[in-house]
Protein backbone atom coordinates (compact mmCIF):
# COMPACT_ATOMS: atom_id res chain seq x y z
CA UNK A 1 0.00 0.00 0.00
CA UNK A 2 2.61 2.16 1.19
CA UNK A 3 4.35 1.48 -2.68
CA UNK A 4 1.14 2.12 -4.62
CA UNK A 5 0.46 5.71 -2.29
CA UNK A 6 4.38 6.57 -3.13
CA UNK A 7 4.04 6.32 -6.95
CA UNK A 8 0.55 8.58 -6.72
CA UNK A 9 2.05 10.89 -4.74
CA UNK A 10 3.56 13.12 -7.93
CA UNK A 11 0.48 13.03 -9.83
CA UNK A 12 -1.73 13.88 -7.06
CA UNK A 13 0.71 16.90 -6.63
CA UNK A 14 1.05 17.48 -10.83
CA UNK A 15 -2.96 17.55 -11.40
CA UNK A 16 -3.47 20.50 -9.45
CA UNK A 17 -0.37 22.22 -11.10
CA UNK A 18 -1.62 21.40 -14.53
CA UNK A 19 -5.06 22.84 -13.69
CA UNK A 20 -3.34 26.02 -12.27
CA UNK A 21 -1.77 26.27 -15.97
CA UNK A 22 -5.15 25.34 -17.81
CA UNK A 23 -7.00 28.26 -16.11
CA UNK A 24 -4.12 31.06 -16.68
CA UNK A 25 -3.66 30.23 -19.63
CA UNK A 26 -7.55 30.56 -20.67
CA UNK A 27 -7.84 33.83 -18.54
CA UNK A 28 -4.84 34.90 -20.55
CA UNK A 29 -6.19 34.24 -24.17
CA UNK A 30 -9.68 35.90 -23.09
CA UNK A 31 -7.51 39.16 -23.13
CA UNK A 32 -6.96 39.88 -27.46
CA UNK A 33 -4.25 42.86 -26.17
CA UNK A 34 -2.10 40.18 -24.05
CA UNK A 35 -2.09 38.04 -26.80
CA UNK A 36 -1.20 40.62 -29.27
CA UNK A 37 1.61 41.56 -26.98
CA UNK A 38 2.74 37.71 -26.37
CA UNK A 39 2.67 37.54 -30.87
CA UNK A 40 4.90 40.53 -30.43
CA UNK A 41 7.09 39.35 -28.24
CA UNK A 42 7.38 36.27 -29.84
CA UNK A 43 8.17 38.17 -33.17
CA UNK A 44 11.13 39.94 -31.30
CA UNK A 45 12.76 37.08 -29.07
CA UNK A 46 12.61 35.63 -33.01
CA UNK A 47 14.63 38.43 -34.44
CA UNK A 48 17.09 38.30 -31.40
CA UNK A 49 17.81 34.72 -32.17
CA UNK A 50 17.91 34.51 -35.77
CA UNK A 51 18.10 38.34 -37.05
CA UNK A 52 21.91 38.38 -38.07
CA UNK A 53 20.84 35.24 -39.95
CA UNK A 54 17.92 36.39 -41.65
CA UNK A 55 19.30 39.72 -42.88
CA UNK A 56 19.55 39.93 -46.52
CA UNK A 57 22.48 41.93 -46.80
CA UNK A 58 24.83 40.11 -44.09
CA UNK A 59 27.92 42.22 -44.96
CA UNK A 60 26.34 45.06 -44.29
CA UNK A 61 25.59 43.58 -40.75
CA UNK A 62 29.74 43.31 -40.55
CA UNK A 63 30.21 46.82 -41.40
CA UNK A 64 30.56 46.71 -45.15
CA UNK A 65 30.18 49.75 -46.58
CA UNK A 66 29.03 50.59 -50.55
CA UNK A 67 28.96 54.72 -50.73
CA UNK A 68 27.13 54.09 -54.39
CA UNK A 69 23.92 53.12 -52.61
CA UNK A 70 23.96 56.18 -49.97
CA UNK A 71 20.31 57.23 -49.38
CA UNK A 72 18.59 55.25 -51.70
CA UNK A 73 14.62 55.38 -50.62
CA UNK A 74 12.58 52.63 -49.90
CA UNK A 75 12.41 50.09 -52.75
CA UNK A 76 12.04 46.31 -53.16
CA UNK A 77 15.71 45.73 -52.85
CA UNK A 78 15.85 47.84 -49.89
CA UNK A 79 12.59 48.08 -48.04
CA UNK A 80 13.82 50.69 -45.41
CA UNK A 81 16.21 52.02 -47.73
CA UNK A 82 19.82 52.90 -47.37
CA UNK A 83 21.98 54.89 -44.89
CA UNK A 84 24.87 57.18 -45.30
CA UNK A 85 27.20 54.51 -45.73
CA UNK A 86 25.10 52.64 -48.38
CA UNK A 87 24.15 50.07 -45.40
CA UNK A 88 20.70 48.17 -46.04
CA UNK A 89 18.50 49.64 -43.07
CA UNK A 90 16.64 46.59 -42.22
CA UNK A 91 19.44 44.41 -42.26
CA UNK A 92 20.93 46.71 -39.39
CA UNK A 93 17.50 47.18 -37.66
CA UNK A 94 17.27 42.83 -37.45
CA UNK A 95 20.72 42.43 -36.50
CA UNK A 96 20.52 45.37 -34.00
CA UNK A 97 17.44 43.46 -32.18
CA UNK A 98 19.93 41.01 -31.01
CA UNK A 99 22.51 43.34 -29.30
CA UNK A 100 19.35 45.28 -28.09
CA UNK A 101 16.87 42.43 -26.39
CA UNK A 102 20.20 40.66 -24.87
CA UNK A 103 21.10 44.54 -23.35
CA UNK A 104 17.74 44.49 -22.13
CA UNK A 105 17.35 41.11 -20.73
CA UNK A 106 21.30 41.60 -19.09
CA UNK A 107 20.00 44.35 -17.21
CA UNK A 108 16.82 43.38 -15.56
CA UNK A 109 18.38 40.15 -14.70
CA UNK A 110 21.17 41.64 -13.48
CA UNK A 111 18.86 44.58 -11.90
CA UNK A 112 16.61 41.99 -10.30
CA UNK A 113 19.21 39.66 -9.06
CA UNK A 114 20.98 42.65 -6.84
CA UNK A 115 17.44 43.93 -5.98
CA UNK A 116 16.02 40.63 -4.78
CA UNK A 117 19.18 40.13 -2.47
CA UNK A 118 18.95 43.34 -1.12
CA UNK A 119 15.75 43.98 -0.49
CA UNK A 120 15.14 40.01 0.90
CA UNK A 121 17.82 40.48 3.49
CA UNK A 122 16.23 43.87 4.66
CA UNK A 123 12.35 42.67 5.24
CA UNK A 124 13.96 39.30 6.98
CA UNK A 125 16.33 41.37 8.95
CA UNK A 126 14.80 44.31 9.63
CA UNK A 127 15.92 46.65 12.47
CA UNK A 128 18.90 48.57 11.65
CA UNK A 129 19.65 46.36 8.76
CA UNK A 130 16.63 47.14 6.99
CA UNK A 131 17.46 51.35 7.44
CA UNK A 132 20.90 51.23 5.95
CA UNK A 133 19.82 49.39 3.12
CA UNK A 134 16.59 51.20 2.20
CA UNK A 135 17.77 54.07 3.11
CA UNK A 136 21.15 53.41 0.70
CA UNK A 137 18.36 52.80 -2.10
CA UNK A 138 15.96 55.65 -1.54
CA UNK A 139 19.54 57.21 -2.20
CA UNK A 140 19.73 55.41 -5.46
CA UNK A 141 16.10 56.13 -6.66
CA UNK A 142 16.91 59.94 -6.21
CA UNK A 143 19.21 60.19 -8.96
CA UNK A 144 17.29 59.56 -12.13
CA UNK A 145 18.56 56.11 -13.50
CA UNK A 146 19.42 57.37 -17.16
CA UNK A 147 21.49 59.93 -15.30
CA UNK A 148 23.04 57.48 -13.09
CA UNK A 149 24.02 55.22 -15.90
CA UNK A 150 25.53 57.44 -17.99
CA UNK A 151 27.62 58.32 -15.34
CA UNK A 152 28.73 54.88 -14.72
CA UNK A 153 28.61 54.67 -18.17
CA UNK A 154 31.35 57.37 -18.71
CA UNK A 155 33.19 56.47 -16.01
CA UNK A 156 33.89 52.56 -16.86
CA UNK A 157 33.90 53.56 -21.05
CA UNK A 158 31.64 52.46 -23.96
CA UNK A 159 31.41 48.49 -24.63
CA UNK A 160 28.42 46.35 -24.88
CA UNK A 161 29.00 44.68 -21.15
CA UNK A 162 30.21 48.21 -18.88
CA UNK A 163 26.46 49.42 -20.98
CA UNK A 164 24.78 46.74 -19.34
CA UNK A 165 26.30 46.86 -16.18
CA UNK A 166 26.05 50.78 -15.92
CA UNK A 167 22.39 50.34 -16.40
CA UNK A 168 22.34 47.31 -13.95
CA UNK A 169 23.78 49.47 -11.45
CA UNK A 170 21.07 51.94 -11.74
CA UNK A 171 17.90 49.42 -12.15
CA UNK A 172 17.68 47.40 -9.01
CA UNK A 173 16.13 49.71 -6.53
CA UNK A 174 12.78 49.14 -7.73
CA UNK A 175 13.24 45.40 -7.18
CA UNK A 176 14.88 45.98 -3.80
CA UNK A 177 11.70 47.74 -2.59
CA UNK A 178 9.15 45.05 -4.53
CA UNK A 179 11.09 42.17 -2.88
CA UNK A 180 11.14 43.90 0.52
CA UNK A 181 7.49 44.42 1.02
CA UNK A 182 6.56 41.13 -0.19
CA UNK A 183 9.22 39.41 2.36
CA UNK A 184 7.92 41.50 5.43
CA UNK A 185 4.56 40.40 4.71
CA UNK A 186 5.62 36.99 4.29
CA UNK A 187 7.55 36.37 6.88
CA UNK A 188 5.53 36.12 9.69
CA UNK A 189 3.16 32.87 7.68
CA UNK A 190 2.53 30.22 9.11
CA UNK A 191 4.94 28.09 7.01
CA UNK A 192 8.05 30.34 7.71
CA UNK A 193 7.12 29.57 11.64
CA UNK A 194 7.07 26.31 10.91
CA UNK A 195 10.44 26.31 8.94
CA UNK A 196 12.02 27.95 12.04
CA UNK A 197 10.34 25.17 14.22
CA UNK A 198 12.08 22.23 12.91
CA UNK A 199 15.28 24.73 13.02
CA UNK A 200 16.11 26.01 9.70
CA UNK A 201 18.49 28.40 9.33
CA UNK A 202 17.85 31.98 8.21
CA UNK A 203 19.28 32.00 4.73
CA UNK A 204 17.52 28.40 4.44
CA UNK A 205 14.21 30.40 5.51
CA UNK A 206 14.50 32.99 3.23
CA UNK A 207 15.89 31.48 0.55
CA UNK A 208 14.65 28.22 0.63
CA UNK A 209 10.91 29.33 1.56
CA UNK A 210 10.02 32.94 1.65
CA UNK A 211 11.57 34.59 -1.78
CA UNK A 212 10.04 31.55 -4.19
CA UNK A 213 6.85 32.76 -2.99
CA UNK A 214 7.49 36.15 -4.11
CA UNK A 215 8.62 35.13 -8.02
CA UNK A 216 5.19 36.37 -9.25
CA UNK A 217 5.24 40.32 -8.66
CA UNK A 218 9.35 40.04 -10.06
CA UNK A 219 8.29 38.15 -12.98
CA UNK A 220 5.65 40.57 -13.59
CA UNK A 221 8.11 43.30 -13.16
CA UNK A 222 10.94 42.22 -15.09
CA UNK A 223 8.35 41.53 -18.37
CA UNK A 224 7.35 45.36 -17.49
CA UNK A 225 10.89 46.95 -17.38
CA UNK A 226 12.31 44.72 -20.43
CA UNK A 227 10.51 47.65 -22.57
CA UNK A 228 11.88 50.25 -20.84
CA UNK A 229 14.96 48.43 -20.28
CA UNK A 230 15.96 48.12 -24.32
CA UNK A 231 14.86 52.10 -24.24
CA UNK A 232 17.44 52.92 -21.66
CA UNK A 233 20.04 50.96 -23.73
CA UNK A 234 18.75 53.09 -26.83
CA UNK A 235 18.81 56.11 -25.46
CA UNK A 236 22.85 55.70 -23.97
CA UNK A 237 23.22 54.25 -27.69
CA UNK A 238 22.27 57.41 -28.75
CA UNK A 239 24.27 60.43 -27.04
CA UNK A 240 27.31 57.96 -28.11
CA UNK A 241 27.95 56.44 -24.77
CA UNK A 242 26.68 52.77 -25.50
CA UNK A 243 27.72 50.18 -28.10
CA UNK A 244 29.85 51.66 -30.78
CA UNK A 245 29.97 51.12 -34.57
CA UNK A 246 29.69 49.05 -36.49
CA UNK A 247 28.27 46.85 -34.18
CA UNK A 248 23.98 47.52 -35.51
CA UNK A 249 22.48 48.89 -32.28
CA UNK A 250 18.53 50.69 -32.44
CA UNK A 251 19.59 53.63 -30.85
CA UNK A 252 23.04 54.21 -32.51
CA UNK A 253 21.19 53.65 -35.51
CA UNK A 254 18.99 56.60 -34.32
CA UNK A 255 21.51 58.83 -33.49
CA UNK A 256 22.66 58.75 -36.83
CA UNK A 257 19.48 59.25 -38.79
CA UNK A 258 18.68 62.35 -36.71
CA UNK A 259 21.43 64.51 -38.81
CA UNK A 260 19.41 63.72 -42.30
CA UNK A 261 15.97 64.44 -40.83
CA UNK A 262 13.60 64.88 -41.92
CA UNK A 263 14.69 64.59 -45.71
CA UNK A 264 16.16 61.11 -45.21
CA UNK A 265 13.20 60.12 -43.10
CA UNK A 266 13.57 56.16 -44.20
CA UNK A 267 16.78 55.84 -42.14
CA UNK A 268 15.16 56.12 -38.66
CA UNK A 269 11.76 54.83 -38.95
CA UNK A 270 12.59 50.86 -39.19
CA UNK A 271 14.82 51.17 -35.91
CA UNK A 272 12.08 53.80 -34.42
CA UNK A 273 9.04 51.36 -35.29
CA UNK A 274 11.22 47.86 -33.81
CA UNK A 275 11.42 49.78 -30.74
CA UNK A 276 7.73 50.91 -30.30
CA UNK A 277 6.40 47.50 -31.27
CA UNK A 278 9.27 45.90 -28.95
CA UNK A 279 8.04 48.32 -25.88
CA UNK A 280 4.10 47.97 -26.54
CA UNK A 281 5.06 43.90 -26.66
CA UNK A 282 6.71 43.49 -23.66
CA UNK A 283 4.27 45.89 -21.41
CA UNK A 284 0.56 43.87 -22.96
CA UNK A 285 2.32 41.12 -22.40
CA UNK A 286 3.57 42.30 -18.54
CA UNK A 287 -0.60 42.87 -18.04
CA UNK A 288 -1.86 39.89 -19.58
CA UNK A 289 1.18 38.10 -16.91
CA UNK A 290 0.00 40.00 -13.86
CA UNK A 291 -3.44 39.08 -14.64
CA UNK A 292 -2.53 35.57 -14.66
CA UNK A 293 -0.09 35.84 -11.34
CA UNK A 294 -2.41 38.13 -9.01
CA UNK A 295 -4.04 35.91 -6.54
CA UNK A 296 -6.92 38.04 -6.54
CA UNK A 297 -8.12 37.05 -10.21
CA UNK A 298 -7.81 33.35 -9.15
CA UNK A 299 -11.16 31.51 -9.17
Amino acid sequence: MSDVADISMPHAEAAPRREGLARGWFRFRQSRLSMVGAALTFVVLFFAVFGMMLAPYPEHVAGGIETGLRFLPPSWAHPFGTNELGQDVLSLTMAGTTVSVLAGFGVVLIGTLIGTVMGGIAGFAGGWLDEILMRFTDLTLTIPSLILAMAIAAALGPGFENMVLAISLSWWPGYARLVRGEVIGAREEVYVTAARAIGASPTRVLFRHILPNCVSPIIVKMSLDMGFAILTVAGLGFIGIGVRPPTPEWGTMLSNARSYMPDIWWTAMAPGTAMFLTVVGFNLLGDGLRDILDPKGRR
